[in-house]
């Protein structure tokens, strides 16, 4: 299974503004691509990446300029003072999910194919697609539908799958999307079985949680003057990035100086966000819905 085409290539690498003895971070290595451009504006620096599942493993670059750590970006800090690094001069995030786990039936990213509901990018975890399912309350079920995946009608299927379960586990992929059927939107189907595998796989794989852990670092290892580069794929993402290099925080009020002036730890390179191009778009189907934020730290 192959991995997708790098998103937004040139402008995230070109938007690190890479020094030829810098240390950078990728913290969503994947297949390789986007690490693979920043190695080569590397001389004597250093690229650490990020990815917690072992299908990645394959893809990995020999070179000894390049570390990686087959974990979650969570444990950033972490890794960083394992490997003895103190302060990056850049990160780039790509937090789409690849090609290759949405073509993989084995996985159970997709409603596109039969198999285990599974959708666990760190396959050694515990909890799976298959346990929130049928383990979850009817409440949490209804809370994760609403905010994950944006549904309206995320009480009624809440209440769906509750009543289903009552009768058989939900075990597989099948299982699951029949009990959609009478949820499902005429002319637009496709698009809300989309919004329910998301809104389950970003609970599974705690992916709003551990994104706001992670940005959150960026304050303490990122130089002043290095570089931020995001690749966001739907609105939620897109918030918490935006409001993070917006404010320095999630949510509530920003800290400000004795004159009253916002303290925040980076400002916006980009006044817009930057989107892929209708050639990049053609080319990559999944590239469309892409945005890419750049930030410096101050």
């Amino acid at each position: 299974m192959g991995y997708h085409t790098p998103v937004l290539l040139k402008e995230s690498v070109n938007g690190l503004q890479i020094k030829p003895d810098g240390v950078y971070v990728d913290v969503t290595f994947g297949g390789g691509g986007h690490s693979r451009e920043i190695i080569k504006n590397i001389i004597n620096g250093k690229l650490v990446a990020f990815d917690q599942d072992d299908d990645a493993m394959p893809n990995l670059i020999d070179d000894e300029r390049f570390i990686f750590v087959n974990h979650n970006f969570r444990f950033l800090k972490n890794f960083l003072k394992y490997h003895k690094i103190e302060r990056i001069d850049g990160l780039l995030a790509d937090l789409g999910v690849s090609s290759h786990h949405f073509d993989d039936p084995n996985r159970g990213f997709s409603f596109r194919f039969e198999g285990e509901l599974d959708m666990r990018m760190n396959q050694s975890a515990k909890v799976s697609a298959k346990n929130v399912v049928n383990e979850y309350q009817e409440e949490k079920l209804a809370k994760i539908f609403w905010e994950y995946g944006e549904l309206k009608n995320s009480r009624k299927l809440a209440k769906a799958i509750i009543e289903q379960r009552g009768n058989k586990t939900l075990e597989t992929i099948r299982d699951f999307t029949e009990l959609l059927i009478p949820y499902l939107p005429k002319h637009a189907e496709n698009k809300f079985l989309a919004k329910v595998f998301q809104a389950l796989r970003i609970e599974v794989n705690r992916e709003m949680d551990f994104l706001k852990e992670m940005l959150l670092q960026t304050i303490d290892v990122i130089k002043p003057g290095g570089r931020l580069a995001v690749i966001t794929y739907h609105s939620l993402e897109d918030r918490i990035v935006k409001n993070f290099i917006r404010d320095g925080r999630f949510e509530g009020e920003v800290e400000k100086d004795f004159f009253g002036n916002k303290e925040v730890p980076f400002k916006a390179v980009n006044r817009k966000v930057i989107v892929p191009n209708e050639s990049e778009i053609k080319e990559n189907n999944r590239a469309r819905s892409a945005k890419l934020r750049i930030a410096e730290r101050l």
